[in-house]
C-alpha cells in the first residue's frame, strides 16, 4: 500500500481567478455537446494513465453514459493542431461546482496549455448558471489533487487562485508499481 496525500482546493469567488498567460500556440477550448463514453474514456486514460487514475477504468459503457448524462455535468476539451490536448470535467451540485478531472495528454505538458485550460475551466465553472436553468448561483468551485498527480498540478491550481482548505492521507493499493498508462501494455518513453 502506498500512502498518498490528498489536497483539497477551492475558490469562493470568481474574483479569486488569476488567469494564466495565453499559450504560445493556438489552443481552442470547446465544450463537448454530445455524450460520448468512448471519447470520455479515451480522455480519462490518455490524461490520467501516467498518474494512476484507475477509478473509472472498469466502468461499462452504460456507467460512462450515466456519469456523463448527470445534470450539471460538462466536459471541456482543449484542441491544438487538430488534436485533443487535455480536458476539464465539471459537475455542478447545489451551489458548488467540482472540477472532477483535469489534465493534459503527456505530449502537451510543458507547452503552456495547462494553465490556459484551467483558466478556461474555472471561468466556465463560475458561468454555469448561464447554461443551467437549475443553478441560480455558484458559491464555490473546488477540486482535489494528490501526490500521484503530475508534478506541476498543485502549483498550477494555486497559481490560478485556488486555495488549499484540507489535506488528508489515503492508502492506495493501486499506486504500488508503475502507473497503468493509456492502455494495458502501452510502452511509453520515460518522462
Amino acid at each position: 500500500m502506498t500512502t498518498i496525500t490528498l489536497t483539497y482546493l477551492e475558490q469562493t469567488s470568481p474574483d479569486d481567478l488569476r488567469p494564466a498567460k495565453e499559450p504560445r500556440e493556438p489552443v481552442e477550448v470547446r465544450r463537448v455537446d454530445e455524450v460520448a463514453p468512448e471519447f470520455s474514456r479515451f480522455l480519462y486514460t490518455a490524461v490520467g494513465g501516467p498518474w494512476h487514475w484507475t477509478g473509472k477504468l472498469g466502468w461499462t459503457w452504460d456507467r460512462w453514459t450515466e456519469w456523463l448524462s448527470r445534470p450539471g455535468a460538462e466536459t471541456w476539451v482543449a484542441w491544438t493542431g487538430g488534436a485533443p490536448a487535455g480536458y476539464v470535467a465539471l459537475h455542478a451540485d447545489g451551489t458548488e461546482v467540482e472540477i472532477e478531472n483535469f489534465g493534459l495528454l503527456p505530449a502537451f505538458i510543458g507547452r503552456g496549455i495547462g494553465g490556459h485550460l484551467l483558466t478556461v475551466g474555472l471561468r466556465q465553472a463560475w458561468r454555469m448558471p448561464e447554461r443551467l436553468e437549475s443553478l441560480d448561483k455558484v458559491t464555490r468551485v473546488w477540486l482535489h489533487t494528490n501526490t500521484l498527480d503530475g508534478p506541476n498540478a498543485l502549483a498550477n491550481y494555486q497559481a490560478r487562485g485556488l486555495r488549499p482548505y484540507k489535506t488528508e492521507q489515503e492508502e492506495r493499493a493501486d499506486a504500488d508499481g508503475p502507473p497503468p498508462g493509456p492502455w494495458p501494455g502501452a510502452d511509453q518513453p520515460a518522462s
